[in-house]
């Protein structure tokens, strides 16, 4: 698929055609289903209509969320091209995430999951097509991945190793077919942390192993003893124990269970959930602390990224917004009460991440339900005005980055790996923490690439059929440009992302 080829006609004696070929460096996915013949077999027409609603309501509308190209499909597959490699891979996990819910009521052997290879290189673009050794790297990559995941090239992962929060697991250099020097290759993780989970599962593999070889050897020499000629009777005659005396050691029912490996983690798996979950409380939910916002007008947007323009005059109505955004003891009691998807992990005053659209309106609906109370999140308009506290500068402190404002990439000494617990930073003048770095917040609006038409009296700009939302703060893994507080952007609804968390708001 997508190799290059060399068509002839007439006279082969003729020289080809001149003029230079349209080429340009692209980011290549190229995708393709999983034991697709098969699949065929068993259900053709049904199989076929499958596919295309696959391509028409997720791989499509990715691509196109994602800045990419989508360059042509081949029946069992798709071949799309990107200018930029962060984008590639976020449509590539993002694809993948999204066939997880497609899977889910379907049984194994009849599931269409797609391997995904995505590379760098210089490719001849063609109106319905594109070629090039590009192509063909990113082709032989699609077909070393396992159905459900992502695999990358080296020269995607050297782009992206710092802009994208996932984990990478090194594959080595491989030998492909028709590529002449070996191409490295790195599998996608769902999270960072995944990283050390699989590095953690291969060594349980390989005790189990050890252990393994260990009892077995045992139980041969064992064998050998007690089998041998006269032995017994020798050992009947003498008062030391024998060996059946003191058998070896056997790893108890649950040492055992500990030992079984454990499969690497894959895109196609639904998040990690910790364990056991706890108890539902009997007791009411912990209220956040809210800060009420008198309304007023500003001017919203700036002209630093065409996706904050056109700056517009906006008026609010007097809300309240938290103090800080939800953390993971908050949302627990959410999970607690069977409420929200999953148990968080981190510390209880971290903001919790890993967090859906989604996800937060069932958040912000349980707390409602419990405290009788509208909680709700807030629109993109209220969010960027409470974030300012009434100011209009670059930052909510001034034009120019101050180290210990905010917990960004580049902030400052309090930058970090992960996410500093609510609260470590300087309130702004409204009294509000963290609006800005720490965690990615979610709001009410669909995603617009620009303001053009956005509403001017601080509501949610909304529709019925948005596949991806507004998200604003930037977080712990950003640089400083996202800390201001026109920054915006958009992701898929129903997709965890680690840096990803919100804060709630009330209407009077």
């Amino acid at each position: 698929m997508g190799e290059i080829r060399n068509f002839r006609s007439g006279n082969q004696d003729e020289p080809p055609p001149h003029g230079p070929m349209p080429r340009r460096l692209a980011a290549i996915i190229v995708g393709d289903i999983a034991s697709y013949s098969r699949i065929m077999q068993a259900d053709e027409e049904g199989t076929h209509v499958r596919v295309k609603r696959i391509e028409r309501d997720i791989i499509q509308p990715t691509i196109i969320e994602h800045h990419g190209s989508l360059v042509k499909t081949t029946g069992d597959g798709f071949i799309a091209i990107f200018d930029s490699p962060v984008e590639a891979v976020r449509c590539s996990i993002v694809i993948q995430q999204n066939l997880i819910g497609r899977n889910a009521s379907l049984p194994k052997h009849s599931r269409l999951e797609y391997r995904i290879g995505v590379n760098l290189g210089d490719v001849i673009v063609e109106p319905d097509d594109v070629y090039g050794d590009g192509v063909n790297i990113a082709t032989r990559i699609e077909g070393i991945a396992e159905p459900g995941q992502v695999y990358i090239s080296g020269a995607i992962y050297e782009q992206i190793k710092h802009k994208v929060v996932c984990g990478y697991e090194s594959l080595g250099d491989r030998k492909v077919k028709n590529i002449t020097d070996p191409v490295r290759i790195y599998r996608v993780l769902p999270d960072a942390d995944a990283v050390g989970r699989t590095r953690s599962r291969r060594e349980s593999v390989l005790l189990f192993l050890l252990i393994t070889a260990l009892l077995v050897i045992a139980g041969y020499v064992l064998w050998y003893v007690l089998t041998q000629p006269g032995r017994m009777g020798e050992q009947a005659a003498t008062p030391t124990a024998s060996p059946a005396a003191s058998p070896i050691p056997q790893p108890s029912p649950r040492e055992a269970a500990t030992q079984t490996p454990q499969p690497s983690p894959s895109l196609a798996s639904a998040p990690p959930s910790p364990s056991p979950s706890p108890s539902p409380s009997a007791t009411p939910p912990r209220e956040p602390e809210m800060i009420g916002i008198r309304g007023g007008s500003f001017a919203m947007g700036s002209n630093d990224d065409p996706t904050e323009r056109p700056v517009h005059q906006v008026s609010i109505k007097p809300f309240s917004i938290a103090k800080y955004p939800v953390t993971v003891q908050e949302w627990n009691e959410c999970a607690a009460a069977k409420a929200c998807g999953f148990i968080a992990t981190g510390k209880d005053d971290s903001p919790v991440g890993n967090v859906s659209w989604t996800d937060a309106q069932q958040y912000a609906a349980w707390l409602a339900q419990a405290t009788k109370k509208a909680y709700r999140l807030p629109s993109e308009a209220e969010w960027e005005y409470a974030a300012r506290g009434g100011t209009q500068t670059k930052y909510w402190w001034g034009d120019k980055l101050q180290p210990g404002m905010a917990g960004c990439k580049d902030c400052g000494d309090l930058a970090a790996e992960q996410p500093a617990k609510v609260g470590s930073f300087k309130p702004n003048p409204f009294g509000l923490y963290d609006m800005g770095g720490g965690i990615d917040q979610w709001v009410e609006d669909c995603w617009h690439r620009t303001y053009q038409g956005a509403p001017s009296d601080g509501s949610a700009w909304s529709s019925a059929d948005c596949s991806s939302h507004v998200l604003r703060s930037g977080s712990w893994k950003n640089d400083s440009r996202y800390v201001r507080p026109s920054n915006r952007d958009g992701y898929d609804t129903n997709v965890r992302y680690p840096t990803h968390g919100f804060r709630v708001a009330l209407s009077p």
